[in-house]
């Protein structure tokens, strides 16, 4: 539970450690704690795991790193992943401190400027923030052309959903969607993952 603030029972889904979300993991909790230290509310800690993760985890197609990671854990102790294995990262340092936490997706092209017809989802995070309600994140890593922020209750998303076909999809999931988990358990090197990124229709 938060120090900051109490949480109700619905949220308690979003509390919870699995297999992806392996905040019990003594790197995860350790780095969690440390992230927190001096923190007087629950957005100061966010902000700082969120920081965290877009700015020290390399995103994997960026710098072209392997080994594809899924697992909080994995990917803190490698330094890299995608965008969903970055938001598994993320959910786990909230969860750890008690911070209600949940994945979300977007639908977006892969590449606009080639007006191309395939799709892939993007993995973003909800932090469910006391007086705000659930409040989207990207932690994916900035570069040129991409800058997402943690600034609530405005957000600050890498990508805006403008092409037909794009979308927000609909929910907070507690958990992964199957088809990421899988995508990421099929590959080995980001390039391979590259070429069969995860997708489903809006």
């Amino acid at each position: 539970m938060s120090p900051f603030s109490p949480v109700d029972a619905e949220l308690v889904p979003y509390l919870a450690a699995s297999a992806v979300i392996d905040f019990h993991h003594p790197l995860v909790a350790a780095k969690a704690d440390a992230l927190a230290a001096g923190a007087t509310s629950d957005a100061a800690v966010a902000e700082a795991c969120f920081l965290f993760v877009r700015d020290a985890i390399r995103h994997s197609a960026d710098w072209r790193q392997n080994p594809v990671t899924c697992a909080a854990s994995h990917v803190l102790r490698h330094g890299t992943g995608y965008c969903y294995a970055k938001a598994h990262l993320l959910a786990a340092l909230l969860r750890a401190r008690g911070i209600p936490a949940g994945l979300c997706y977007q639908r977006l092209r892969l590449d606009p400027a080639a007006d191309s017809e395939r799709f892939c989802l993007h993995g973003l995070v909800a932090v469910h923030l006391r007086g705000i309600g659930w409040y989207r994140a990207d932690p994916r890593g900035n570069k040129p052309g991409l800058d997402a922020r943690f600034s609530p209750p405005v957000e600050r998303l890498a990508f805006a959903v403008t092409a037909p076909g794009e979308a927000d999809l609909p929910g907070v999931h507690a958990a992964p969607l199957p088809e990421v988990v899988a995508a990421l358990g099929r590959h080995d090197t980001w390039d391979a993952l590259l070429a069969d990124l995860p997708d489903r229709p809006a």
